[in-house]
This record gives C-alpha cells, structure tokens and sequence, in this order.
C-alpha cells in the first residue's frame, strides 16, 4: 500500500527528473543557438518566437538556385523537453510544391524521424544545426523522388518535368513571397 508520504516523494523526485531534462534541455539549446548563428547555411536566417525561450523558432529558407529559387520558405521548429534524445518537431508553415513535403507542411526528412530504416535517423549526436542544413538541403541536393511524402509532386516530376517546374514556380509566386 502506498502512503501519502511515498506519493508525494514519488511526485517530487518525477518533477524534479523533469525539471532536470529540462534545464538539460535548456543549456543544449544555449550552447546549439550559438552554434547555429556561426554555421547558418548564407540564405537561411532564425528568427526566436520568443528571446526568452530558444525551444521555439523560425527558420527562414531563401533559395538561391535550383527549382525554389526566389521562394521564402518558412519552417517552425519546436524542441521538446525530451530533447535531445528526440528530434525537434518541424513543420513547414509555407505552402508549396515539394515531392518531400505535403502542401499541409509535413517534411520528410530522415533525420526528423526516431527510427528510419536507411540508419539515418535521428540520434542524440544530432543537433539542431542538422536539422538548418537538411532542410536546407530538401531544395537543394536532398530531393527524394524516390521516396516521396508527396507522392502526386514526385509523380509529376518523373513523367513532365516542365509541368513540375511550372507548378513549383506557381507556388513559390502565389505563397511564398513577403
């Protein structure tokens, strides 16, 4: 039988193991904010929600080349307090026409996931500054086309390239501009 006592011990050590991951939490996202500022790929930019919490943020890809170039695409990365022994979640807040991610702002990318089958997934050796250069790369040269999240994108692609690229030039002009 548990007595109030042992319930109320068992509440606080469950708190204070909480409030610990969290100030883990907190110092890696110090210590990577630093990093991400020095290592920003040129024609990415981050922008805090808040400057108080570094768990929430904007990421702000502006293609320089390639099918996107000239779109701004808009990313909210949001770190959990289970970080880093689970990815960030991320969410691309931009429509747009992408075989790696949904018009409703899923991304598929393999280090987002906790498992993938190719190994590449996420692992507390990541950091978030992984997370700035794979997104960065989905417009660049970590297009998936093989294995697509949107399937109807990719489809297109292999059988009218053209038809793609007038698609995409649609959207970056009818959603992603300032």
């Amino acid at each position: 039988m548990i007595t109030l006592s042992q319930h109320l011990k068992r509440k606080t050590q469950t708190n204070e193991a909480t409030t610990s991951r969290a100030s883990i939490r907190d110092r890696l996202l110090v210590k990577e904010a630093q990093e991400m500022a020095q290592l920003l790929p040129a024609c990415c930019s981050v922008h805090y929600m808040n400057e108080h919490d570094l768990s929430k943020f904007i990421l702000i890809v502006k293609p320089a080349e390639g099918y996107w170039e000239g779109g701004i695409f808009r990313f909210e990365i949001s770190v959990t307090d289970e970080y880093n022994m689970v990815p960030p979640v991320v969410k691309c807040s931009t429509r747009l026409w992408h075989p790696n991610i949904t018009e409703s702002g899923e991304v598929c990318l393999s280090l987002l996931r906790r498992h993938s089958v190719d190994g590449m997934g996420w692992s507390p050796i990541r950091r978030l500054n992984d997370v700035v250069w794979g997104l960065h790369a989905l417009f660049t040269d970590l297009l998936n086309f093989e294995d697509p999240l949107n399937v109807e994108a990719a489809d297109m692609y292999r059988h009218s390239k053209e038809e793609f690229k007038i698609k995409v030039m649609e959207y970056v002009a009818n959603y992603a501009k300032e």
